[in-house]
């Protein structure tokens, strides 16, 4: 008979009077590393936090530690998204303060945290120095923890989970804005570490899993289920495409057909040059795609096309036909623009609601401040009901499952039918399912010839309608292409994403 190492039992879990785990069994035995995968919504997040004991629920649950094992006996759980405080210990961050904290010092930096975390756990920092290197993440050391984008936190998280090694290890989206080599390096990492006897429940729907993964599980109208892989179980409500609201039937009004141009920009912060000799110019009605290693400047370029990036100013820069600098405020320049990024999503005021979350578009600020007008509320309504979300249009935006709470964003950066669509990983955490329905109305919004820049790393995540490719390789220009037939295989061809 099998050992079990956890054991869950009648475990039940209600949100707002809505259930959401039901009489839930599950028994993992010693030898066993879980997959645990479902629709957004489902409860993953929920049990994850429940076994780790960050959550309350009804039920009993048992964790079996090896009381002679090397191994820390505890749970820990790795967050989808990295929680951060500045030197005074306060986590409110605003969006452009990433890169104008160069002048300001007022976070940790990644070599600090590092230190911290090793003292608070007993941890040898020589140990730690592999996984750095493993996950190409040394030359970070110095880096504010602000300035880290999606990725590199993500990678922070998981350097320092796998540096501590517990006894039972749960991730939330490990793979979340990594590319494609450190994915393949994180396996790596896990299959070691569970050779040496971390037990690992990993929350992903994806398939480029670890050797060590050898049991399927999803939750599923709150029951869990083993299953023989992670393949979602397609769900009977098929999602239907509205008619597209007639204010975005129109083609957006462009004040140039020139909407980007950079011309040898350059970015450094200190020592360290983030972008070389940038040449890049994006015209009206472009479908671009933007790709490139975890560290190769990506969020950089992107913040002097948002206008956030300071150093804007000393480049030759233009924007929506003028240059950077020339009069025009942040604000003038975000007039022209709709914007999704992990990074805005992290800063995004919680205590909005999906109404007001969408209203905010009209004005570029993180939650709705002023009435709207009778004929931008209808508005508002129209894109409501166009994205189904109108039976929670009075919820709090954070409240709402992932998958719905980037739809709300989507509704939010196109209420204004903006010139530039810029998307930065919009379907990081998303199912398969999710990220396909999400890229479809991609490409039936964008038809009215709207531009995109769009930043994805895998073939399988992106929409139909990009034409175009730029790919940065440690802060340069390595690719400029256009995208047909014969190269939208880049992904298999090339391991530079």
């Amino acid at each position: 008979m099998k050992e079990s190492f956890v054991s869950i039992q009648n475990l039940n879990l209600k949100h707002q009077q809505k259930s959401v785990l039901r009489d839930l069994n599950w028994t993992i035995n010693k030898g066993d590393n879980y997959i645990l995968f479902g629709e957004s919504g489902s409860g993953k997040t929920s049990l994850a936090k429940i076994i780790a004991g960050l959550q309350q629920a009804d039920g009993a649950i048992k964790i079996n530690f090896n009381n002679n094992s090397n191994l820390p006996a505890e749970v820990l759980f790795v967050e989808s998204w990295y929680q951060f405080k500045n030197l005074e210990g306060v986590a409110n961050f605003y969006y452009q303060q990433r890169y104008t904290s160069q002048q300001a010092k007022d976070t940790l930096t990644v070599h600090a945290e590092l230190v911290s975390y090793g003292k608070e756990k007993g941890l040898h920092f020589d140990q730690v120095e592999p996984i750095l290197e493993s996950l190409n993440f040394s030359s970070f050391a110095s880096s504010q923890l602000i300035e880290l984008s999606s990725g590199e936190h993500k990678k922070l998280q998981l350097v320092k989970a796998l540096w501590l090694k517990p006894q039972l290890l749960i991730i939330d989206q490990p793979y979340t804005g990594l590319d494609a080599a450190s994915r393949k390096n994180l396996n790596i990492l896990l299959d070691k570490v569970s050779a040496e006897g971390v037990k690992l429940i990993l929350i992903s729907n994806d398939s480029e899993l670890p050797a060590s993964i050898n049991r399927f599980a999803e939750i599923k109208n709150g029951h869990l289920i083993e299953v023989e892989s992670n393949e979602i179980t397609p769900s009977t409500a098929e999602k239907h495409f509205r008619e597209i609201p007639d204010f975005l039937k129109e083609s957006p009004v462009y004040s140039s057909q020139q909407i980007v141009k950079m011309v040898d920009v350059n970015i450094s912060y200190g020592e360290k040059q983030v972008l070389k000799n940038i040449n890049w110019e994006v015209k009206a009605g472009e479908k671009w795609l933007l790709q490139g290693h975890n560290g190769s400047g990506k969020s950089t370029l992107l913040s002097l096309v948002n206008g956030d990036h300071p150093q804007s100013y000393a480049n030759e820069l233009y924007l929506f036909g003028n240059r950077r600098g020339s009069g025009e405020s942040i604000w003038d320049i975000k007039q022209h623009i709709g914007l999704i990024s992990p990074e805005f999503h992290w800063y995004f005021d919680p205590n909005a609601t999906v109404w007001q979350s969408i209203a905010s578009g009209f004005y570029d600020t993180v939650g709705l401040f002023q009435q709207l007008p009778y004929s931008k509320s209808e508005q508002v309504n129209e894109l409501v009901a166009y994205f189904g979300l109108t039976a929670s249009k009075d919820e709090l935006l954070s409240t709402l499952p992932l998958g719905k709470q980037r739809l709300v964003l989507l509704a939010r950066t196109i209420i204004k039918n903006p010139e530039l669509l810029i998307l930065d990983e919009p379907c990081q955490g998303l199912d398969q399912q999710q990220t396909q329905h999400f890229n479809q109305l991609i490409d039936e919004l964008c038809s009215n010839g709207m531009t995109l820049i769009y930043v994805g790393h895998f073939e399988s995540q992106l929409p139909t309608c990009l034409g175009k490719r730029i790919l940065l390789e440690k802060g340069e220009v390595k690719v400029v292409e256009s995208l047909n037939t014969k190269t939208r295989h880049f992904e298999e061809q090339s391991n530079l994403v």
